[in-house]
């Protein structure tokens, strides 16, 4: 089987489980627009993904047990995802995305069997959303988060790399881990859009370009 290529993967930022208005809100629009577009959710880590970092704190965990307990974080995110959106169905590979509702990803079962990501805390869910957008041959790539973006003097466009390297030094620390200009495919469109401002999300994934930072 042919599997469809997305008009659209949509990183969801755990950052936004600390706002659940505002989550409920995109994942009403994400659901909306999933009728009329093909989309495809990846989950972040949310306070699931906090969870592991803790006991990986306590206990010094070795790479590949935190990158998997990680990874199972985002399979639960995702679930709390689709419970938030009409007609979602968490999938579970590329075989399973399908057109006419919200395919929310959990991503766990897809990696374990390719193991194609570093073991490491710079892969996060933004590089493993570039890497599903990648395998899924994907339209678009939107990062949503809780900010708008790494702006320099364009405020719309920014060198993949050079966003990771300055989110380590300012205050938008954390934006897209270190991997990430590494699993980006070349020539995919990718913006970073705040998810707290539902109908950005909506506009960047209908015409291409919104308030927010495009990624080259």
């Amino acid at each position: 089987m042919t599997a469809l290529r997305p008009d659209a993967v949509i990183k969801v930022g755990g950052s936004l489980s600390r706002r659940p208005a505002a989550l409920r809100r995109l994942m009403d629009a994400l659901a909306a627009l999933a009728r009329r577009r093909l989309l495809v959710v990846v989950p972040g880590g949310g306070p699931f993904a906090d969870a592991v970092r803790r006991v990986d704190r306590r206990f010094g965990l070795d790479d590949s047990s935190a990158h998997w307990m990680a990874i199972l974080g985002m399979d639960q995110y995702a679930h709390l995802l689709s419970h938030l959106a009409r007609d979602a169905a968490v999938v579970w590979d590329r075989d399973e995305v399908a057109s006419g509702r919200l395919n929310v990803l959990a991503v766990s079962s897809w990696l374990r069997r390719l193991d194609a990501l570093p073991h490491s805390w710079h892969v996060t869910s933004d590089s493993i959303a570039a890497w599903v957008a990648r395998r899924l041959r994907a339209k678009m790539l939107v990062l949503v988060k809780d900010v708008d973006g790494q702006f320099d003097r364009d405020p719309e466009v920014s060198a993949a790399a050079r966003l990771a390297r300055r989110a380590s030094r300012t205050r938008l620390k954390g934006v897209v881990d270190r991997h990430f200009a590494r699993a980006i495919r070349r020539g995919t469109p990718c913006w970073l859009v705040n998810g707290t401002h539902s109908a950005r999300v909506v506009e960047v994934i209908e015409t291409g370009r919104t308030y927010g930072t495009r990624v080259s």
